[in-house]
């Protein structure tokens, strides 16, 4: 019976073949995104009974031009040349048709195929930013052809700190901390190795105010230890100075914390990461401040009249325009605030007098650039309108010579995310580099966790690959864990979901889940080390730290404390790091899937002509194929050098001992044979 929505298989099989693929050449080329006023062919199969078979299209981004193309019957397909807009922005398309019984059909994309294909329907897609995207359209992403992103950040290795939980310095002082700022709410952990707050003081409660005194300072002393793992990027979570510990809550944007070591501490820190080759990024919280700052001055602890006086008493304060106040009918004061958290304060970023703050002569971008700063991270990005954005981006770029990064927080896909009642300026080369890779983490922790299969995997991470322009796709910042999200080995032991932090605190992985913990989490890191893109490193993942969702995922570093087994993953981490290290392939190679089914993931990374994918002459292995089980069971894969490429097939047995080591060496022009145990992985290397 039909449903009057999808068509029924046997439809579906009476009308074959129907079908589109929008990550095929044979059906639409070139492949993926596409610069601005470039060519796009695109290829569709259907019966010649049918008929008006027409190509349906809308484009644009805040506003949406439809139109209509009939296709053309050439070679036994349908087929349209498009030139694209010569703007940046979307581009979705689907199929009409009308088939022998007189029933208009369309043929639109649908989630989790192989190649991108679609299927018959009978109602064509939606996709208005704030309708139910379902069907869907295909989609084509055209981005600013004088797009290009900083080669550091293409492939980069990151680490990611939280700055009060990795490391105190060697002149620690506990007196000292307790005396570097007059806040009564705070608290202060005398024992490195407490675990973290969750009730605060009883006249407050819980403002994530407790205090462990990692520094800027323990930072630098600490690089050595961070260059071993291959880092060459240094991402830090908010440095400036703030009431909380998380300092999400700005309260002096030109002045790093006292109690992270002050302004002189981070030159140290930009001293000492200079002399690793590593460079350091920001955490640029621009959405909002906090009450307690210079700025909003909700408590009177900085000198000047702040906003929330000037709104009170009608003083004057340079400060008031940035945000937005009202009173209620009883007349008291209110203001609009960051998810409804009073201490903090949202902002009205198209005033000038804030856009001047943040990127004037003297402003906020200019000063940490001139100091050291290699670039930002921008908090909640989707947040911050897109014109402030851009001029984030060309500040940044302005007074860094194009090479200062710019990596956004968009937690879904940043191509076509929408808010605010709009599609968003985030991935065409105007705003972002690229963003932090939340949807690969998701995509990788749901096929380590067994929710999804390979190719379910391979489809999504393709899908992304498709719609991402490939200077920001090689820069995404891919990661498993952050200070927002539960950390992987607490993540892959399955925790059940809760928001009760008592029951937090106690979640453990458990003796019978460890082993098969750990051995997943290093499959995690080998997709980062050989997938596109940063491979992002959360600060003691190395050592398999656990935690659930903040504060838990916050904890302090177990410096002088490691176990044996937290011993032995530091030094498989340090080992696998290496192979990004000594591989350019690695970083900015050519990518193709090799197997996806089931337990069994495999892709390779390559060179042609001894140059990566954006043509530079590279270094080390023209090849390198990385072959996954996640099964209970071992695999056995023949990998096949044919030449410029490589073919992985499974076989049900083979006469070779299990592998025992993460890396093998290919043999050139033949077939090597490997034997994967359960839960593992091999880099085959050429």
């Amino acid at each position: 019976m039909n449903d009057g929505k999808t068509v029924n298989n046997a439809d579906q099989k009476a009308r074959e073949r129907v079908y589109h693929a929008s990550r095929l050449l044979k059906y639409r080329r070139p492949f993926g995104a596409q610069p601005e006023g470039g060519f796009v062919d695109l290829f569709f199969e259907c019966p010649k009974k049918c008929r008006e078979v027409t190509l349906c299209y809308t484009y644009g981004l805040y506003k949406f031009s439809y139109h209509e193309e009939p296709m053309s019957f050439i070679g036994g397909m349908y087929k349209v040349g498009l030139m694209l807009p010569d703007e940046s922005g979307l581009l979705f398309y689907w199929f009409r048709f009308i088939d022998e019984e007189d029933n208009i059909l369309y043929y639109v994309a649908e989630a989790d195929t192989r190649y991108g294909e679609g299927k018959v329907y009978f109602e064509p897609p939606r996709i208005g930013p704030e309708e139910d995207k379902y069907p869907y359209a295909f989609q084509i992403t055209i981005y600013d052809k004088s797009f290009h992103t900083p080669d550091r950040i293409k492939g980069a290795m990151i680490y990611q700190i939280f700055p009060d939980r990795f490391a105190r310095s060697d002149d620690f002082n506990y007196n000292a901390m307790i005396n570097s700022c007059d806040r009564p709410e705070r608290i202060y952990h005398r024992d490195w190795y407490e675990d973290v707050d969750i009730y605060g003081k009883p006249d407050t409660g819980y403002l994530a105010c407790d205090f462990y005194g990692g520094s800027l300072r323990g930072i630098a002393q600490k690089m050595d230890y961070i260059k071993s793992l291959g880092i060459t990027i240094l991402y830090l979570n908010p440095i400036f100075e703030a009431r909380s510990s998380h300092r999400y809550d700005t309260a002096d944007y030109m002045n790093v914390d006292t109690i992270l070591g002050g302004n002189s501490a981070f030159n140290e820190l930009v001293i000492a990461c200079k002399e690793h080759g590593i460079k350091l990024i920001l955490d640029g919280v621009f959405s909002h401040t906090g009450a307690d700052s210079r700025y909003f001055n909700k408590f009177d602890r900085y000198e000047g009249t702040g906003a929330f006086r000037s709104f009170e008493t009608g003083e004057e304060s340079p400060y008031r325009s940035w945000y937005n106040f009202w009173r209620d009918e009883e007349g008291n004061s209110l203001y609009d605030s960051w998810w409804g958290f009073p201490d903090l304060p949202n902002v009205n970023e198209d005033d000038l007098s804030y856009r001047k703050f943040i990127f004037g002569d003297n402003g906020v971008v200019k000063t940490w650039l001139g100091r050291g700063a290699g670039g930002f991270r921008l908090d909640v990005s989707d947040e911050l309108p897109d014109s402030f954005i851009r001029q984030m981006r060309k500040t940044i770029k302005r007074n860094s010579d194009g090479k200062g990064i710019l990596i956004g927080e968009v937690w879904e896909d940043a191509s076509c995310k929408c808010s605010y009642g709009s599609y968003r300026d985030f991935m065409f080369g105007n705003t972002h580099d690229s963003v932090m890779g939340y949807t690969f983490r998701h995509i990788i922790l749901d096929f380590l966790c067994g929710y999804i299969d390979a190719g379910v995997m391979d489809s999504r991470l393709e899908g992304f690959r498709e719609r991402y322009p490939a200077e920001a796709y090689y820069s995404i910042m891919n990661l498993v864990s952050s200070h927002d999200v539960p950390r992987i080995m607490t993540m892959l032991s399955k925790p059940e979901d809760t928001d009760n932090r008592e029951i937090q605190k106690e979640m453990k992985v458990s003796a019978s889940q460890y082993a098969d913990c750990v051995f997943l989490s290093r499959i995690a890191y080998a997709i980062q080390i050989g997938y596109i893109g940063a491979c992002c490193l959360y600060y003691g993942d190395e050592v398999l730290m656990e935690g659930y969702k903040d504060p838990f995922n916050r904890r302090t570093y177990p410096w002088g404390r490691l176990t044996g087994k937290q011993e032995e993953n530091l030094a498989y981490i340090r080992r696998i790091a290496r192979l990004r290290r000594d591989n350019a392939c690695l970083k900015t190679g050519y990518y193709k899937t090799l197997y996806a089914e089931g337990d069994v993931f495999s892709f390779m990374r390559y060179l042609k002509d001894g140059c990566d994918f954006f043509g530079k002459e590279s270094y080390g292995s023209s090849k390198i194929a990385l072959l996954i089980n996640r099964g209970d069971d071992p695999k056995y894969l023949n990998v096949d050098d044919t030449g410029d490429e490589l073919k992985v097939t499974p076989v049900k047995k083979a006469f070779v001992s299990l592998n025992d080591s993460f890396i093998v060496r290919g043999i050139p022009g033949a077939m090597t044979t490997i034997g994967l145990p359960p839960k593992s992985f091999v880099f085959c290397i050429w």
